[in-house]
This record gives structure tokens, sequence and C-alpha cells, in this order.
């Protein structure tokens, strides 16, 4: 029987049994971004490519990612997240076996594209569950629960790299593909098992899958998105034709979504949110800055620092560690101002320190600037995903948390291109710092706009 149907609702609840098969699903697309890194270069080996090639099994994630998470989150809004949720761990799984069979670049990237819609279905599905759940329970949800999916995502993707490397170690690099199966197989008996049933659509809301879904505006927003995707790849080399493909699609779906019944991307709502679009702009400046240090300061250590691959990871450590601490501690009582002025704040100062950074900067100073990224990287998730589940209309969760991922990704891939304007062909430290200056300019810029956005929900503790 389904814990719906088996007893009080009361008997889960938001307890362990609710948020442990969340958290598992929820961690697979941050790990499979960041898991690969380690196992670019034997896959290249293995199929004859090079960097310009395997550059397309990291891109094709992102880009499927940065489409499908509202996509997904449109599904799970409409035909109940807990399908969606488990819809998505069956084709993670399948995905993982399939890449036991690939031999060649192109059929990986296919792997790849499949993995990153399937686990672009986990993070939309579970905010959805965790709204319906707290309708059903008649009580607000417990700040841990949020901070149970930041906690997982930003730990998911912080050992992705050291667990990429153990497993192709180990088992070679078709392993960094297959884990994905017995992972995604212990999720969805968990999510079959404990996690509340959905509630069915009342028949006269029930309608086809054409007015239901919009396909259309989800094709448009799937043109415009991947142009975008592609420009900000290559700013080192602009495809200006890209741009102004995108900016006609963008037309074609601004036409189309205004005159949709149920539009796949709700303009009306957008336009008439502020608050909420300002959250988007917030979360991808902030994970602009901060995945430019992720992979921009980790490859100054390799390259300029002289630090070996193994010394790198340990002096990134604490930024992880930190991120971690930073963001339970900052969801335990659902506040959004106080940590997301701390975070920007700390990252402002994170980004002058990192100005002072040299080949011979002492070990102390490259350890304090680890943790000091942290706490912005802990406590602006946390704070602009708390303002997320406030701002979003309950109707629209899913959705809305798709596009908070979206914006996610945007600022990764602009960070990518960043990161290659400044260092070009080798991470030196000129260029480390020149990036400095201009992760330090957005930075100042994102704590003014925090300070002047006077419409941020306000919890307990927040000032002002």
């Amino acid at each position: 029987m389904s814990p719906s149907s088996s007893g009080p609702l009361g008997s889960i609840g938001f307890g362990p049994r609710f948020v442990v098969p969340i958290v598992i699903g929820s961690m697979l697309n941050p790990v499979n971004s960041t898991m690969i890194s380690t196992a670019l270069v034997p896959i290249g080996r293995a199929l004859g490519t090079g960097a310009a090639g395997t550059a397309w099994l990291v891109s094709g994630l992102y880009a499927a990612s940065a489409v499908a998470q509202p996509a997904m989150g449109k599904v799970a809004d409409r035909y109940g997240p807990r399908r969606v949720y488990a819809a998505g761990l069956v084709l993670v799984a399948l995905a993982g076996l399939v890449a036991l069979r690939a031999d060649s670049l192109g059929e990986l990237i296919a792997v790849r594209v499949a993995l990153g819609v399937g686990t672009s279905a986990a993070y939309p599905a579970a905010m959805a569950m965790i709204r319906a759940q707290s309708a059903r329970l008649r009580r607000e949800p417990p700040g841990g629960v949020l901070g149970a999916l930041t906690v997982a995502g930003l730990a998911s993707a912080a050992v992705g790299p050291a667990l990429g490397g153990l497993l192709t170690g180990l088992a070679g690099w078709r392993a960094i593909f297959v884990v994905n199966a017995p992972l995604a197989a212990v999720g969805l008996l968990l999510t079959l098992a404990w996690l509340p049933q959905d509630t069915p659509r009342p028949a006269g809301e029930r309608e086809s899958a054409w007015t239901a879904l919009d396909p259309l505006g989800a094709t448009l927003f799937a043109g415009v998105t991947l142009p975008a995707v592609l420009f900000l790849m290559r700013l080192d080399h602009p495809r200006w034709s890209l741009l102004a493909l995108g900016g006609a699609l963008a037309a074609a779906l601004v036409a189309w979504e205004l005159r949709a019944r149920r539009p796949f991307l709700d303009l009306r709502m957008l336009a008439a949110n502020r608050p909420l679009v300002r959250t988007y702009i917030r979360y991808a400046t902030a994970f602009l800055v901060l995945y430019c240090v992720l992979y921009g300061y980790a490859q100054w250590l390799e390259e300029s620092a002289g630090r070996s691959t193994t010394t790198a990871g340990l002096l990134m450590l604490p930024m992880s560690v930190v991120a971690a601490v930073a963001s339970w501690l900052g969801s335990r009582r659902k506040r959004v101002r106080a940590p997301l002025l701390l975070g920007t704040g700390a990252m402002v100062v994170a980004t002058g320190v990192l100005l002072c950074a040299g080949p011979d900067s002492p070990v102390v100073l490259l350890v304090v600037l680890g943790a000091l990224f942290g706490l912005p990287n802990g406590l602006n998730a946390v704070g602009n995903q708390t303002a997320l589940y406030a701002q979003a209309p309950a109707e629209q969760t899913g959705t809305a948390a798709g596009l908070f991922r979206t914006a996610q990704y945007t600022g990764a891939i602009a960070a990518s291109s960043l990161i290659g304007l400044f260092y070009g062909d080798r991470a030196s430290t000129s260029g480390l710092h020149s990036l400095a200056l201009v992760l330090g300019a957005l930075s100042a810029l994102l704590l003014v706009a925090t300070l002047a956005d006077r419409e941020l929900p306000r919890g307990p503790g927040d000032a002002g």
C-alpha cells in the first residue's frame, strides 16, 4: 500500500521517509554535472577525440538540463510530481546501462543528454511534492526539508570529481555512467514505497496533453535556450548568428505564449511576479561567480600555483564543507534576506582576497579563500531557494523550480566562457586577477541589488 493510503499522513509527515527519497533523486543531476570532469581524458583517449570533442559531454548535459528542468516541472505540475519523479529515475537508470554499449562520441553525448533529461525531473518534482505534502498536512515544511535539497545538491556536486576519479580508476570510465543505474534504482524503490501518491486532478480539470503541456511553447523555449547556451559557450569567438536566431525565436515564443490557454512559460505571471524574476537573476549571477571560482580557481592552483591535482582538490575542500554547513544552518529558520546579505557580502570580501593570491601564497591563505567562497555558495543557494518557494505560485511550483535550475545552468555556462576569455591557453595569475576584478564588480552589484530589494520574503530573524 502507498503511504498515502496505509495510514495517517502524519506518520510520514516531513520525516526521513519523505526526505530521503527526494534527496537521492535530487543528487543525481549535480553529481553527473561534475563527476565526468576527472574522466574526460580517458574517454577522449578511448574514443580517439580531443578536448574539443569531450567538451560536448559537459555542455550536452548542461544544455539538456537547462531546457528539461522547466519542461519536467510543467509535466509535474499537470500530471503529478511523484509520477514524473519516478519516470525520471527510470530514464536515468536506462541511460546509465546504455553507456555500456556506447562506442562513439555521438552515442555517449546522446547518453549524457538522456541523463540530463532524466535527472532534470528530480528537483522540480521534489519541490512540487514538498508543496503538495504541505497542503495535505496543512502546515509549512520545516526549513530543514528545503535545506536538505540544497545540501544534497552542493555536496553531490562537490564529491563528483573525486567519485569520478575513484570509479574511473577502479572500473574504467564507463563506471561513471553505470553507477547511475543502482543509485536510480534505490531512489525509485524508496519513492514507490514511501512517497505519497499524487492527488488525482478533478475530472473537470482534465485536459488534452496539447492544452495542458503546450508542446509548441516548450519547443520554442528550447529553440531560444539552446542558441543562447551555444553562444555563451564561445564568448571568445562569438557567433552572432546564434544570437539572432535566439532573438527571432524569442519573439515567436512571446507571441505564442501570450495567446496560449495554458502557456509553458507563463509570461503574464512572470511580468506580475517581479520578485520571482529577481530571484532568478540573483541565482544566475551568484552561480556565475561561484562556478568561475569552482573551476577557475582550481585550474589556477594546478597550472600557476604548481599544486598537484590531489592538493588542489584538498584546498577546494573547505569551500564544499563550509557551503554545506552554511546552507544547513541558513535553512533552519527559513530566512531569506539575512542569508542573502551575509552570503553576498562574503562573496565581495572573497573576490577581494582572491586578488592577493599568487604562486607563492601560503597554504593558509589558499585554505581561507576556499572557506570564504563556501559561505556565499551555501547561503545564496538556500536563501534564493527559500525565496523561490515563497514567491512561486503554488500550482506552478514545479515549473518555477525548473526555471530556477535553468538560471543556475545559465550562470554555469557563462562562467565557463569567462574563464576561457581570461585564461586563454593557460590559467595565469594575471588572468585570475582580471577574473577576480570582474567577479568582484558583479558581487558588489548583487549586494546593492539585494539591499535595495524590499520585496524579499521575510522570515524569523530577517532584519529591516
